[in-house]
C-alpha cells in the first residue's frame, strides 16, 4: 500500500495540472495529433473578423436603370427571413412622377411604394400626364456618423470595422429608440422577434464572397456593392466619373449609399 503524503498529494496535482495546462494549451492553438504533431489553429490575425476591417463597403443604386420590377424586394425578404405580408422592408421601392403645368411653374410630384414596391407598379389611369416618372430604392444608408448607434441605450446598434450598420438581437430591448433616431425611415420593429431590423447589406452573405440578395437579382444592374478598399474597384469608378448624390445630405450622417442620376425632388 503506497503512503499518501500532504508533500507527495502536492507534488502529484501539480504535475497533473502542468500536463493539463499543456494540453489544453495544444487544444487551444491547434490540434494535436496523436503523433505528436500539432496542427496549428487559426489565430486571431487570421480569423474573418480580422480579416474583414481591411474592407470598406459602399453601395450605389442607379436610378436611372431601376425599373421598378420589385425582385430587390422579393429577394430580401426571402433571404432575411422578413413576413412577406407584412408591411415593413428592409429594402423598397418608390416611384416618383412628376407633373409640371406649364413650363416656368412649380413641379407637382407623386412618390407612392404600394407594399415596398414588391409586385411591381402598374399603370394607372392618367399616368400620362406627367412629365417624368422614375423609381428610387430606399435602404439602409450604413451612415459613417450613424444617429442610431448613439442612441441605442444598450449598445445593440453598431458598426462593424469595415462599416455595416447592424443590430445584435440578443442584446436589442425594442425600445424603438434608434427607429426615431434613423433620418431616413429604415428600421422597423420585426413582427415576430419583437427586436428592431433593417437592411444589412447581407452581412452573413457578403462576408462569406457573396452579394446582397437584392444585388443578386436586379436584372438591370441598378444596385451595387463592393469594397472602395479593393484595387480597380467599380464603385470608386463611379464615383469619380457619374453625378452621384446621397439622401438627406444636410444631416451630417455621411450615408455610404450613393445615387447615380438622383433627381432633386427624392428625399
Amino acid at each position: 500500500m503506497i503512503k499518501v503524503t500532504r508533500r507527495n498529494f502536492l507534488n502529484t496535482g501539480l504535475k497533473a495540472l502542468s500536463i493539463g495546462t499543456a494540453l489544453l494549451s495544444g487544444v487551444v492553438g491547434g490540434v494535436l495529433l496523436k503523433s505528436g504533431r500539432k496542427v496549428q489553429a487559426a489565430t486571431e490575425s487570421d480569423a474573418w473578423t480580422t480579416k474583414w476591417q481591411n474592407h470598406a463597403w459602399n453601395f450605389v443604386v442607379d436610378t436611372t436603370k431601376c425599373i421598378g420590377c420589385g425582385k430587390c424586394v422579393q429577394a430580401c425578404k426571402t433571404e432575411n427571413d422578413v413576413p412577406y405580408d407584412a408591411e415593413v422592408y428592409r429594402t423598397w421601392v418608390e416611384r416618383y412622377r412628376i407633373e409640371r403645368y406649364r413650363i416656368g411653374t412649380d413641379e407637382k410630384v407623386l412618390v407612392d411604394s404600394p407594399q415596398g414596391g414588391i409586385n411591381n407598379f402598374p399603370k394607372e389611369p392618367g399616368d400620362s400626364k406627367y412629365t417624368k416618372a422614375f423609381f428610387v430604392p430606399k435602404l439602409c444608408n450604413h451612415c459613417f456618423k450613424p444617429p442610431c448607434v448613439q442612441v441605442c441605450p444598450v449598445g445593440a446598434t453598431y458598426s462593424t470595422k469595415e462599416g455595416v450598420v447592424l443590430v445584435d438581437r440578443g442584446q436589442c430591448i425594442g425600445c424603438g429608440y434608434c427607429i426615431q433616431g434613423c433620418p431616413y425611415g429604415v428600421r422597423f420593429m420585426h413582427p415576430k422577434l419583437n427586436v428592431v431590423d433593417k437592411c444589412t447589406w447581407c452581412y452573413h452573405r457578403i462576408t462569406k464572397g457573396m452579394k446582397p440578395a437584392c444585388v443578386l437579382v436586379c436584372p438591370t444592374g441598378a444596385r451595387l456593392l463592393d469594397d472602395v478598399k479593393a484595387p480597380n474597384n467599380q464603385i470608386s469608378k463611379i464615383l469619380e466619373k457619374e453625378r452621384v448624390g446621397v439622401l438627406k445630405q444636410a444631416m451630417g450622417t455621411e450615408p455610404q449609399v450613393f445615387y447615380v442620376g438622383m433627381d432633386k425632388v427624392v428625399n
